[in-house]
């Protein structure tokens, strides 16, 4: 295919907040650089278009294959076909400059049609763990953007492909990055922020709830939390804070969550990708619950490496209890200094500067500059895989 330097930027994004909200990000930045966007995704976008408000949206079938082995591909394929000759017709209507996708099954449809036509394509982890969508398609793809300096499931023929860019954030998380972090003193109120993710988790409205009620009186008392909870937990959580004269503000969504983030004395929320992202950009301490059935355990191994920055406190499901979680309230929020050293080191993991290098990554791919930099500018890159990883905004 023709390049078309001056054509939009396809993002290819879908299905939950973890995977669209760097999609958003990109959108942001592209947009301040005059780019055109174009999203294209799948049927669950609906809810989320108001992240892309100036992009041009192509829902599209796709499918993820249900249980294992073939059975679930084969159940899966008649939806991944139908999506990738729909995005290929769209591709060959706007004529794109580069696509980008951000991994999921939503994804691959469009980036299967991408590489058909000759159209520059990369694809972004956000995660610890390289995603089976991108592990699929890496052969094929002109550059893998990573937050992580050595994705695991990363092939060593694929490792000089890797770029370290960061996890891009949205322009409302860098807005209140710079706020400092002031740990609860003296009387004074407790910010507790509990979130499951862009989908909700029920185990946060099953074990928090009762957990804060376990808290001695005095504790309690000074406890402001907001939770995001499912819309079928909503009154049960109110009902035991309400019992156990507990302020709090519960809602299925919260459109201000980097506000939220920004307040709080500490989090409580899984692990995915873009949730430990805001909270190392922000800079915040966090009591992180992996989905315990993730893919591939990403969310365990995200929530493992903030934990072993001294960033966050990892917990799996099965040892989260209202009486565990009791315990470590009781402790945590009686040692200010403890949760400041949290915030600190959270701070220092974030990658502010991450959507900046993704948008030059797009950019540069767009206009044949990757190949040229790849072949004469690599470095080695001094990630524990010894991946070759080329530098990128001329850093």
């Amino acid at each position: 295919m023709k390049r078309y330097p001056q054509g939009p930027i396809v993002i290819a994004a879908g299905g939950t907040g973890g995977h669209l909200f760097p999609g958003q990000a990109l959108a942001q930045e592209l947009r301040r650089r005059g780019r055109r966007i174009a999203l294209i995704t799948d049927e669950r976008v609906q809810r989320f278009d108001r992240l892309f408000p100036d992009a041009d949206i192509y829902p599209v079938p796709a499918a993820t294959p249900s249980g294992k082995g073939a059975a679930g591909l084969v159940r899966a394929a008649p939806a991944i076909l139908a999506g990738v000759a729909r995005s290929f017709g769209v591709l060959g209507r706007i004529k794109p400059a580069a696509l980008i996708g951000f991994g999921g099954y939503p994804t691959l449809p469009p980036v299967a049609a991408a590489i058909l036509r000759g159209v520059p394509v990369c694809v972004h982890e956000q995660n610890a763990v390289l995603g089976r969508v991108n592990r699929l398609v890496a052969p094929y793809v002109g550059a893998i953007a990573s937050t992580f300096d050595a994705p695991k499931f990363l092939r060593a023929r694929d490792a000089e492909k890797l770029v370290l860019t960061g996890n891009p954030v949205r322009d409302a998380v860098i807005a209140v990055a710079g706020r400092a972090y002031e740990a609860p003193a003296g009387e004074g109120p407790i910010h507790l922020l509990v979130f499951g993710g862009s989908q909700g988790a029920k185990v946060m409205s099953d074990v928090v709830p009762g957990a804060l009620a376990r808290l001695p009186d005095a504790l309690r008392r000074r406890l402001a939390v907001v939770q995001q909870a499912r819309a079928e937990d909503m009154d049960r959580a109110a009902a035991i804070y309400e019992a156990a004269g507990v302020d709090a503000e519960l809602s299925p969504f919260f459109d201000d969550m980097p506000e939220r983030i920004a307040t709080a004395h500490l989090v409580i929320g899984r692990s995915g990708a873009s949730t430990i992202s805001e909270l190392a950009v922000v800079g915040r301490p966090s009591i992180l619950v992996p989905l315990p059935h993730s893919l591939d355990n990403d969310q365990k191994a995200n929530a493992e490496k903030l934990a072993s920055a001294g960033a966050a406190w990892a917990v799996e499901q099965k040892n989260f209890t209202e009486e565990a979680l009791a315990n470590m309230l009781t402790s945590l929020l009686a040692a200010p200094a403890q949760l400041t050293a949290a915030a600190r080191a959270a701070k220092a993991q974030g990658q502010p500067d991450a959507v900046r290098a993704l948008a030059d990554l797009v950019e540069r791919l767009g206009r044949g500059e990757l190949e040229t930099r790849r072949a004469d500018g690599h470095v080695s890159g001094a990630g524990g895989s010894g991946a070759l990883k080329f530098a990128i905004g001329g850093a």
